[in-house]
């Protein structure tokens, strides 16, 4: 497929770039779109730039098409601006990988001498390096500057099972976001307890606005539906911001109208609405178009200005000074063994709901809905009811892991990974979570409105209309109690189950055994 209106935008540049040329050439992956966080010289400078789109990186995972969509399009759209702004662009779209791409361009170029930031993920890490050692004397690899801590600082205290909370303390005192001295603002490091309340009825939301396509993100949107066709997911009505101008608006957008009330709404789930007052921010931080430290700037100013409540606004930064960077650092303590944990000893395929949306459970359905449509959903839908029931089901974390890796457009690796085998399914055995985040269905009925929409009843505990998340729950508690006794923070929930009738326990049982066997998986 010839790039009619990708390459019409700028003077035929891009294609008829004379690669002999240039003697010092710099790589930019997918995720590392804003040259803010490249060094200097660069801008200064103003080397060949080396843009690769892989086929062959596309199709190792069905990513959402969206995701698809969204990361060749921001990537055209940048090297589209990096041309405009006077750089020497050469982007070539390949079938091989990025590895071998750049094998042939070296080799055929035998002067030009390449740099590259470190990718974020390992296996382009793994594929670089083989590049790096081919052509020792020809390519650097300088670090990765997309983030705002070093790993290498706090990676070996992560893996003996040091906790974010003291992590996000001191990344507080070090970028001095919210503090007085050396003490947090308002006397306390954190504000949780303010951040749990459900949404009132009728209460108003934002609407987060829309960008329509241009020639570019429509060309892209064709070819995604060509190369793409069995990926996940829905292309139609692709609707993300693709440039840094694009993105932010979007972060403006947040702090204007939404960040004020993030905090108390932030775990809350409202049916028909997926957004709520979250900033759906996190694609554009973890490709580059938006960098960390201007999104905490524009926070704290929100706050010092009287525009956004502390919670709220605290809440916020420690999502991405805190939660976003030790999620990082976790993956370069743990990587690559992290990839094949299970701490159960599950192995059972991911429900077939989650590829189809199609439920009885309301909750699920509600959560599953916006990530087949759009390829998200925030936090707490991932964490408290999609790897929730992936667990009470006894599914293989790695599968969940798997899925959400392909179905999530803000998807990468070193994110994806932490919080699944980390987080939400204790697949770690406990490095990163201080306890397993299982749930039974009163959590959901409590922050949503989802039950009482749903053919199965919250107030039933057991039985055929009772709500599958009461019994599993329960389950899931006796069959490990082993792990839930040895925590501090979870004994007490297998004596409770202890005291109850043994008519119940066994009630307990049947509706779960029949439950999770009744699943269709794939």
């Amino acid at each position: 497929m010839k790039n009619r209106a990708f390459l019409s935008q700028v003077d035929s540049s891009i294609s008829k770039t004379n690669l002999k040329e240039h003697a010092r050439a710099v790589f930019i992956l997918h995720d590392q779109l804003n040259l803010d966080a490249w060094p200097s010289w660069i801008r200064e400078e103003k080397p060949l730039l080396i843009f690769l789109e892989s086929a062959e990186k596309g199709k190792e995972l069905p990513h959402h098409k969206k995701k698809a969509i969204y990361v060749l399009s921001s990537m055209r759209h940048f090297a589209l601006e990096c041309a405009e702004a006077g750089f020497p662009v050469h982007y070539h779209s390949t079938k091989a990988h990025f590895d071998e791409g750049l094998d042939t361009l070296l080799s055929k170029n035998q002067n030009m001498k390449l740099t590259y930031m470190k990718p974020s993920e390992w296996d382009i890490r793994e594929r670089l390096q083989s590049v790096r050692a081919k052509f020792i004397d020809r390519v650097k690899e300088i670090p990765n500057n997309f983030f705002l801590a070093d790993p290498e600082e706090y990676k070996d205290r992560v893996k003996d099972g040091w906790l974010m909370e003291y992590f996000y303390r001191e990344m507080r005192r070090k970028s001095g976001y919210l503090m007085n001295g050396d003490q947090p603002e308002g006397g306390e490091w954190n504000y949780d307890e303010q951040n749990r309340e459900k949404l009132p009825k009728d209460h108003p939301v934002p609407e987060i606005v829309e960008t329509a396509p241009d020639a570019v993100t429509e060309e892209v949107i064709e070819m995604v539906e060509t190369w793409y066709e069995e990926s996940f997911g829905e292309s139609d009505d692709f609707s993300y911001a693709v440039t840094r101008r694009q993105a932010l608006y979007r972060l403006n957008e947040f702090i204007e109208e939404r960040l004020d009330e993030f905090g108390p709404y932030e775990d809350a789930m409202v049916h028909g609405n997926y957004e709520l007052f979250h900033s759906k921010l996190s694609m554009y931080l973890n490709n580059g178009l938006i960098l960390p430290k201007e999104v905490c700037d524009k926070a704290e100013q929100a706050y010092k200005q009287g525009k956004a409540r502390l919670n709220s606004v605290e809440g916020f930064i420690r999502q991405i000074i805190g939660w976003r960077e030790y999620v990082r650092v976790y993956y370069e303590a743990m990587m690559p063994e992290v990839r094949e944990t299970n701490h159960f000893g599950f192995n059972n395929k991911l429900p077939e709901m989650y590829w189809t949306g199609e439920t009885k459970m309301n909750c699920m359905s509600e959560c599953l809905k916006p990530v087949i449509e759009e390829g998200y959903s925030h936090h707490i839908p991932r964490l408290m009811v999609l790897s929730n029931f992936s667990n009470l089901t006894e599914t293989d974390p790695r599968e969940l892991n798997r899925w959400f890796h392909l179905a999530y457009i803000d998807a990468y690796e070193w994110v994806v990974l932490p919080n699944v085998l980390g987080m939400s399914t204790f697949a770690d055995g406990g490095v990163l979570a201080s306890k397993p985040y299982v749930s039974s269905g009163n959590y959901i009925n409590k922050m949503s409105d989802y039950c009482k929409h749903c053919k199965y009843k919250i107030s039933k505990k057991t039985g055929e209309d009772a709500c599958p998340f009461n019994y599993l729950y329960w389950n899931f508690i006796d069959k490990q109690r082993e792990t839930f006794t040895k925590n501090g923070r979870a004994n007490f929930m297998v004596n409770m189950f202890d005291k109850k009738s043994d008519e119940d326990k066994k009630e307990i049982m049947e509706c779960s055994d029949k439950f999770i066997k009744s699943l269709g998986r794939m």
